[in-house]
């Protein structure tokens, strides 16, 4: 592959490298998608986003997911976003669904460049996780350090979410990689942190499966009010303020869970044969 045109975005900093692979597939090796994450080397960005034609016609587009380190996952709420604003703007349309591995998601434009997107249903069961053994996903038992007692959610991929007093005080670096592989997580799992400031606000840092410490998870935000619902910190919608901003949480009646917030165009360009060779 000679060039591949690209668009630069970000959720709330949680950035990502959008690629069309609507036309003609994009297949690169494992050391490509880590050198053009590379924020020294290469464009930098937390995930990839890669456009692709849907199935089976239920959707406008299949989005794609890899982390920096060229792993799949199975969803992004900030990228869901991202690329929800992009098929606005192809289409003219306020409204439009997106598939991901995760399932069908659907968005909605909001006030300004915010757009809404339904998550679909969060997962509470040990082995919706999914967790090595049957646990009590409210309390979890796990310890590390500082961090005890998560609760576990699915919102397409895997949360753990700890409660803490001060969340900056966390060293999130260090204990996250560790708890991410822990043996209780077979497919690993996004470690956040969590403090309650009010019935219907929390501070939120994440560290993400296969990427590390992000400005945002989208995902991870769900999880969090899920999480502090379950457990009676707060009701079941919440502003959660991330490193890179604020965003909207509200677990409906219905078991889904709805995340709104802003989507920004940073730059596009194209990127050349050494980023994409072997």
């Amino acid at each position: 592959m000679a060039e591949l045109a690209f668009i630069k975005m970000h959720g709330l900093g949680n950035d990502f490298v959008v690629l069309d692979g609507r036309a003609a597939a994009i297949e690169l090796p494992a050391e490509a998608w880590r050198r053009i994450s590379d924020r020294r080397l290469g464009i930098g960005c937390d995930q990839f986003l890669i456009l692709e034609p849907p199935p089976n016609g239920r959707a406008d587009v299949f989005l794609r997911i890899r982390n920096a380190d060229g792993g799949e996952a199975e969803a992004c709420g900030n990228g869901t976003r991202c690329v929800a604003r992009l098929v606005m703007a192809e289409t003219g349309r306020e409204r439009v669904a997106i598939e991901t591995v995760a399932g069908l998601l659907e968005a909605t434009a909001a006030s300004g460049d915010r757009v809404a997107v339904d998550m679909g249903p969060a997962r509470t069961a040990w082995a919706e996780i999914p967790l090595a053994e049957p646990r009590d996903t409210l309390h979890l038992g796990l310890i590390l350090g500082p961090l005890h007692d998560p609760v576990a959610t699915n919102l397409g991929n895997p949360h753990a979410t700890f409660f803490v007093e001060d969340a900056e005080a966390i060293d999130l670096a260090t204990l996250g990689p560790e708890l991410e592989r822990d043996p209780l997580f077979p497919e690993r799992a996004n470690i956040g942190i969590a403090q309650v400031l009010g019935p219907e606000r929390l501070r939120f840092r994440v560290w993400e499966r296969g990427v590390g410490i992000t400005r945002a998870c989208g995902s991870g935000a769900c999880a969090a009010v899920v999480a502090a619902a379950r457990r009676g910190l707060t009701g079941r919608q919440a502003i959660v303020a991330l490193d890179g901003g604020e965003l909207e949480i509200a677990w409906r009646d219905d078991g889904n869970v709805l995340m709104t917030g802003p989507t920004t165009t940073a730059f596009s360009g194209t990127l050349c044969a050494e980023l994409l060779a072997p």
